[in-house]
């Protein structure tokens, strides 16, 4: 380093680690909160591994996301390694001073700690199932496909605000009798718009909808497949490097 005082004192390096595997873990924490919430009895959309769960102590019935509640509350932890290693810095004057001894375990224990939940949530990942029938049933509630609907008709040439206004009311029209959009007949769509087409009714549907969103990125499946061989390449290049 160019400047003694500052190797000798400089912890930058760290904290820079300790704040990387910090925010590693705050998205191991919203990745986990979700698996909790789908894998619910409520929602059902996941079936996770058995062996990564635990019984209740007085419901027989139940099973605990237990390494997933454990991955999401181990996130505090390493925020806290991270706050304590930038309050241990910002007192210290210029050079070495014995509290640096106490960057130590924060950073180590970091460390350790997003190996171990590392460790839990690749098989944990890899163990999971989806309930597709009860996602493919949940999936046609709410109208989802709504906003497709409403682009589709702006492509015809209606305006945006007609376009919102139109498909607003054929939403209360399907949410009156309990159906999809999709379950509207032609008629009941052309005496909301004229612009109703063919091509209109085929934005209709979960599906549909999903597979209109074309751009870079986003959920399309055709995009999805793209990202999915970028990282399956991506991390084939690194375990070559690695080996």
């Amino acid at each position: 380093m160019p400047n003694s005082l500052d190797a000798a004192s400089d912890r930058d390096f760290v904290c820079e680690l300790a704040f990387t595997i910090a925010l590693a873990g705050i998205h191991l924490s919203q990745w986990a909160e979700e698996w909790i919430l789908y894998s619910s009895e409520e929602f059902g959309f996941l079936l996770l591994p058995e062996n990564f769960c635990t019984g209740s102590s007085i419901m027989p019935q139940k099973i605990n996301p237990d390494a997933l509640e454990l991955s999401r509350g181990k996130s505090a932890r390493l925020v806290g390694n991270l706050q304590a290693l930038l309050v241990l810095l910002k007192g210290l004057p210029t050079a070495y001073n014995r509290d640096l001894q106490e960057d130590k375990e924060p950073i180590f224990d970091s460390i350790d700690t997003l190996e171990a939940v590392l460790g839990i949530a690749v098989p944990l990942v890899a163990g999971t199932r989806f309930n597709r029938e009860r996602i493919a049933a949940g999936i046609h509630r709410g109208h989802l496909d709504a906003t497709s609907l409403m682009e589709a008709l702006i492509a015809e040439g209606v305006p945006q605000r007609t376009a919102h206004e139109t498909v607003g009311k054929l939403v209360r029209a399907a949410m009156d009798r309990g159906v999809a959009l999709s379950d509207l007949s032609d008629d009941e769509c052309k005496a909301a718009s004229p612009a109703f087409t063919p091509a209109v009714r085929d934005a209709l549907g979960p599906a549909q909808a999903v597979a209109r969103m074309q751009s870079y990125g986003s959920t399309a499946p055709s995009q999805v497949a793209h990202q999915l061989a970028r990282w399956q390449e991506t991390l084939a290049d690194k375990g070559a490097t690695s080996s």
